[in-house]
């Protein structure tokens, strides 16, 4: 009889044990599943993420493309696209001040007209890339430079000729802000000296074309969403 109650208990416990053992491993199931869920939607979302900027990133390419297309349109007359540096400089026109001067008027009436007709072709270009892209947004640098004479103010004087030729603009009522119809357009003045690696030569102190401007236009395609 003994025998009997004792095989009945150790049925009984082992069957307590199983039925322990198969809750606690359903529950790691559950939770190894819901862990594992959780992951590959984690997963997902990161796909999706990197999918929406990888579209985003091919469409700033697309945009910057094409406004650079419609920037490289500026009239020729005027102005001529450099391949290897990308920009553009101004084309028969010669700008010459005189030595240490950056006064707009050192520069005869008769070019003055055409950088006044260059400015304006600069303007045109950018409302026709604005109509085509009300998001474009530009970088106008007008960059003043000297001759490499040693002139210890050469930094100075190469900014203040860019600044001349802005304020000349102004005066012919050329403007690359709302008063000119351009929403997005940051101007910026600069002088380079005779630091620009964009020089004329021979790169002397008597080669007098390196006193001359050189206009930067540079195309951002704005907020994508």
């Amino acid at each position: 009889m003994k025998k009997n109650k004792k095989e009945s208990f150790f049925w009984t416990s082992y069957s307590d044990l199983m039925t322990s053992m198969f809750f606690i491993m359903l529950v790691l199931f559950v939770v190894t599943v819901a862990l594992l869920h959780k992951e590959m939607v984690k997963i997902g979302e990161e796909r999706e993420a990197m999918r929406i900027e990888r579209d985003i990133t091919q469409a700033q390419i697309n945009k910057i493309i094409e406004i650079q297309e419609a920037t490289q349109t500026i009239d020729t007359n005027y102005f001529k696209f450099d391949e290897n540096y990308k920009r553009h400089t101004l084309k028969n026109i010669t700008v010459s001040f005189k030595r240490y001067s950056s006064d707009i008027n050192d520069i005869p009436v008769n070019v003055r007209r055409t950088l006044a007709k260059a400015g304006e072709s600069i303007r045109q270009s950018m409302l026709k890339a604005q109509k085509d892209n009300p998001e474009a947004k530009f970088l106008l640098i007008i960059e003043g430079q000297t001759s490499n004479d040693g002139y210890q103010s050469n930094y100075e004087l190469s900014y203040s000729r860019a600044l001349s030729l802005v304020k000349f603009w102004s005066s012919q009522k050329i403007y690359f802000d709302e008063t000119g119809g351009i929403h997005n357009c940051e101007v910026i003045i600069s002088g380079s000296g005779k630091a620009s690696k964009f020089r004329e030569l021979p790169d002397n102190r008597h080669n007098k074309k390196n006193q001359r401007f050189v206009i930067h236009i540079i195309p951002k395609p704005g907020e994508i969403r």
